[in-house]
């Protein structure tokens, strides 16, 4: 079906085409605050702009940032939060069990003693209301997506006609690269979503997050940052390359190149850092070494491909020392995932002098500045960032997604999931996270 600037379908389902929509959203209304569930008014999408019903979404740490107000010039209330997502256009079928899924219902995929030692990002599954569409409409002059359409929303979006999107050198985009500071759409700085207050009863526009705001039945994203994917991809497995599997298998493949033979080492086994054990496994690097202050995380780290764990608490020298004595010198590649500076230096002393590379994922609170020197990096050493795993979305992901589907990538996916929650449970589901007792976990309301 080809897009014709208003989404119009045949089979009759076109009843909101053009209209507002009134959905459940989770909303953050200050930071620190609990979120919560709202009736929200959802624009119809503007010029270059479509409207997604989301079908799974998640939660990572970079929500739980936000949420936290831990950066105050970050900080823009009310706002819906959430950026990995997907949605499916058929009835959903749990493939990994029969259980009829309800608003109350809790399942731990991965043995609870694993689960409850995963730090890292919760995986909330959220299925909205019945309906047979995904990309409910589209706007003005969107050509690549129609209404009917399954997509992944991305943060880092991919227009195809500017100068870094035509560059291979980067991922980023001119014009909708991901921007913690932003707020507001593209198109004219303003919102589509809308909420009325219960405390005033006045109407209040509700602020993106992220370019995706995925804690909604419905989102309004531009049309940059919705890749449209196989319909026959299952979407609740998919909803992962919108963050945590993209930034950490691309950071082993795109930003690192980790090749066989390799050694590596991962500091913080969260889901990005699983992710890039994953990457790292899958080019076939010899060892796999995984860094963190719990050794239960080591369980589900073998999964991954993690040979070697190193307990940073318990360690009686600098963790730098120990790996280079279990490497004769140091790691080939070192990737950061904890957004902690001291966490920093040590990943990027442990990599191998004259060619170690570390690669930085965590996001770090600001005003910290790098934790080195700059005559540090004539030993040979070197260091850089890496955003949605160097991979540019719409180009890239849709052949990722083809080849898991065919078999020919063999993604642990499942791996990742340990909770499936309805959305209503979301700030149990934050909670959880928090407490350091999911890696991924899943909502889905009905």
């Amino acid at each position: 079906m080809a897009a014709n600037g208003n989404g119009s379908l045949t089979n009759g389902a076109d009843c909101t085409l053009g209209k507002p929509i009134k959905c459940k959203a989770a909303v953050a209304w200050g930071p620190g605050e609990p979120l919560v569930m709202e009736e929200v008014e959802v624009a119809p999408p503007g010029r270059l702009e479509v409207r997604v019903k989301v079908l799974f979404t998640s939660i990572c740490h970079t929500d739980l940032s936000f949420l936290k107000g831990e950066n105050e010039l970050q900080r823009k209330f009310p706002r819906i939060l959430g950026h990995e997502a997907a949605g499916s256009a058929t009835a959903f079928r749990d493939p990994l069990s029969s259980i009829d899924w309800g608003w109350s219902n809790l399942l731990i995929l991965t043995p609870l003693k694993t689960a409850l030692h995963l730090t890292s990002t919760c995986y909330v599954y959220t299925r909205t209301i019945d309906d047979d569409r995904v990309v409910e409409s589209v706007g003005e002059g969107v050509e690549d997506l129609a209404a009917g359409d399954h997509v992944v929303p991305i943060f880092n979006g991919e227009c195809w006609d500017c100068a870094y999107c035509k560059s291979d050198k980067t991922n980023l985009c001119g014009t909708y690269r991901v921007n913690p500071f932003k707020s507001t759409m593209t198109l004219d700085d303003g919102t589509r979503f809308s909420v009325v207050d219960g405390g005033s009863g006045v109407c209040r526009p509700v602020f993106h997050f992220l370019n995706t705001s995925t804690f909604a039945e419905y989102t309004v994203l531009d049309a940059a940052c919705a890749v449209k994917v196989n319909p026959e991809a299952p979407l609740e497995k998919m909803c992962l390359l919108s963050c945590c599997i993209s930034t950490g298998v691309g950071a082993a493949w795109n930003t690192a190149d980790v090749s066989g033979g390799s050694t590596v080492a991962v500091f913080g086994l969260g889901a990005v850092g699983l992710a890039v054990s994953e990457g790292a496994r899958l080019r076939g690097a010899a060892r796999i070494i995984g860094v963190d202050i719990n050794p239960e995380k080591f369980t589900k780290g073998k999964e991954m491909g993690v040979t070697d764990f190193v307990n940073s608490k318990t360690c009686e020298k600098p963790v730098h020392e120990v790996i280079r004595e279990m490497t004769a010198g140091g790691v080939d590649c070192s990737f950061e995932c904890t957004g902690i500076n001291d966490v920093l230096r040590e990943a990027f002393l442990s990599t191998h002098d004259g060619w170690g590379l570390t690669v930085v994922l965590g996001i770090h609170a600001t005003p910290k500045m790098m934790p080195l020197h700059p005559m540090e990096l004539f030993d040979g050493r070197r260091i850089t960032g890496c955003v949605f795993g160097d991979v540019k979305g719409k180009s890239q992901l849709p052949d990722i997604v083809d080849k898991c589907i065919n078999g020919e990538l063999k993604l642990n996916f499942d791996g990742f999931i340990t909770h499936k929650m309805p959305f209503s449970d979301i700030n149990e589901a934050i909670q959880l996270l928090e407490d350091g007792k999911s890696l991924r976990c899943g909502h889905k309301s009905y």
